[in-house]
């Protein structure tokens, strides 16, 4: 029978077949708008991959405006030679979540190239430090996030640095303003808790590195995976 860790690793999975099949086909070019690669994504993800519910907004982000945190709705921007770009998509594939975020370089800037390898390097230092503790709460997890970005020279960019993710729809607090589901600086929650039901909770780790003098960011999200 397969469980929850296995449902959510198939979707993620699927979701990470479908931006393969975007960069393998030549669709993240100069030229476009971003809101045109967005539509593109998300036919391709109708039509190959089964793809028609996405459990919250799609987004893709080129140039300057990969320096805004994901509530922000910048002006859709056409992607230029040399831009950095991230996406963040949240597909549900047989009925379970998906949550991804990544970037890619269309030239050869060194810094944004660095930046790319900084935060996927980072992310995985921080899935690794996660799995090592007995207790932790939200709070505590964000205050780690936010040093470990420093310590590679980027700002944090978002109010968060991930969230729980499960069955479509996931799991939401009796009190709408209650934290104790975000990695959030106020939520001094244990997020190593069992839910109400005493189900192990499936955390998504999002870093985005903003780097304002240069004016880009990069963003890297998946499920916090000890395999």
């Amino acid at each position: 029978m397969t469980n929850a860790k296995e449902h959510l690793a198939i979707a993620e999975q699927k979701a990470i077949e479908l931006f393969s099949s975007i960069k393998e086909r030549g669709l993240i070019v100069a030229g476009k708008t971003e809101k045109k690669l967005c539509d593109e994504i998300i036919q391709i993800a109708k039509e190959d991959f089964g793809i028609e519910k996405h459990w919250s907004k799609k987004i893709v982000r080129t140039g300057i405006n990969t320096l805004q945190p994901f509530i922000a709705n910048p002006p859709d921007l056409v992607i230029q030679n040399d831009d950095i770009l991230f996406f963040d998509f949240h597909p549900v594939y047989n009925d379970w979540e998906a949550d991804l975020g990544r970037t890619y370089n269309l030239g050869k800037d060194p810094l944004k190239l660095k930046i790319v390898k900084d935060i996927e390097a980072a992310w995985k230092i921080a899935n690794a430090w996660y799995f090592k503790q007995t207790k932790l709460t939200g709070a505590e997890f964000f205050n780690y996030v936010n040093d470990l970005t420093k310590s590679y020279g980027y700002e944090f960019g978002n109010a968060i640095a991930g969230h729980i993710v499960g069955p479509y729809p996931h799991e939401q607090p009796d009190d709408p303003n209650d934290l104790c589901l975000d990695v959030h600086p106020d939520n001094h929650q244990d997020i190593l808790q069992l839910d109400k039901f005493g189900n192990k909770r499936h955390w998504i780790l999002e870093l985005h590195f903003v780097d304002k003098k240069n004016h880009f960011g990069a963003f890297y999200e998946q499920l916090l995976n000890n395999d």
